[in-house]
């Protein structure tokens, strides 16, 4: 399979472009330059248009009207710029989930719009939902044979959140955030992977609702801190 998703994956004991995207995210790190940024853009159009095994190093220097040394200088490899582009689009999915819960009022609004969030942004990206859709019967493998490290990265993600909620008195002390974080990713993740006949993942109203009815009580009662 064509390292899309396992760009995602480094070595044992470096941190992987999952988790690299989760802390830039949480940090708001300084985002690419503007050459960087043009020469991603143009890869990224490349990839969602011929896929990555069929696309060079030259493709994207003519996408993005540069010639081939300039993207060499930024990028010694492929394997680096496609990192560069999986990071970048982890990033962004980051971004939208903390984007996407801001403005709700209770932290069970922010779990339910969180989950629909989440499977939003992974299908209707052109890149890692395009992969998805077309290789589904690779996607498992690539998941479980890193030992569990890119669920791992969400789920710290979700815990982080999780906790955050608990730091302010929304969320029960006595609730196991890092366990809860677990059964939420791993519904997603099992949303994302194997096909539906019950739930339209298109339908934005249903997600909310199987959450609202599922998720939510994952919360266990609401919270009312003493005074």
């Amino acid at each position: 399979m064509e390292p899309v998703l396992s760009a995602a994956r480094r070595p044992s004991g470096t941190p992987s472009v999952l988790e690299i995207a989760f802390t830039e995210a949480v940090d708001g790190a300084d985002r690419d330059d503007e050459t960087s940024a043009r020469l991603l853009d143009a890869a990224y159009e490349q990839f969602c248009r011929m896929g990555i095994k069929r696309s060079t190093m030259t493709d994207v220097a003519r996408q993005a009207g540069v010639s081939r040394i300039t993207v060499y200088r930024r990028f010694a490899t492929k394997d680096q710029l496609v990192e560069q582009v999986v990071r970048r689009e982890f990033r962004r999915y980051f971004d939208r989930f903390i984007e996407d819960v801001r403005d709700a009022e209770t932290v069970a609004d922010r779990v339910v719009l969180g989950f629909a969030s989440s499977l939003r942004a992974v299908r209707r990206n052109p890149l890692i939902g395009g992969l998805i859709a077309a290789e589904p019967d690779a996607l498992v493998p690539s998941m479980t044979s890193d030992e569990g490290r890119t669920l791992s990265v969400v789920q710290q993600f979700v815990a982080s959140r999780l906790r955050q909620e608990q730091s302010v008195g929304n969320l029960s002390g006595d609730v196991d955030v890092d366990m809860l974080a677990e059964m939420m990713v791993r519904v997603s993740a099992s949303f994302l992977i194997i096909p539906s006949h019950v739930l339209d993942l298109d339908d934005q109203e249903q997600v909310r609702a199987a959450a609202r009815q599922f998720l939510v009580p994952m919360l266990g009662p609401p919270h009312s801190p003493h005074p």
